[in-house]
């Protein structure tokens, strides 16, 4: 009895659109925001390391 009101909540919370659009907004900037620094992070040191490379390479 509780569970399907619980259920019938949950169910309604989750079809509502109004309201929502600009916090979606700000939440996907946010994780977009953050996969940009992690993956340009990564790929800083990853150049870094190929480059190194090239200059020992060059070196000996």
């Amino acid at each position: 009895m509780v569970l399907s009101r619980v259920l019938k909540q949950c169910k309604r919370f989750l079809q509502r659109t109004d309201g929502a659009s600009g916090i979606e907004y700000a939440v996907v900037a946010a994780m977009v925001a953050v996969a940009i620094i992690t993956v340009s992070d990564s790929v800083g040191n990853a150049v870094t390391g190929v480059l190194s490379g090239v200059v020992t390479a060059l070196t000996s």
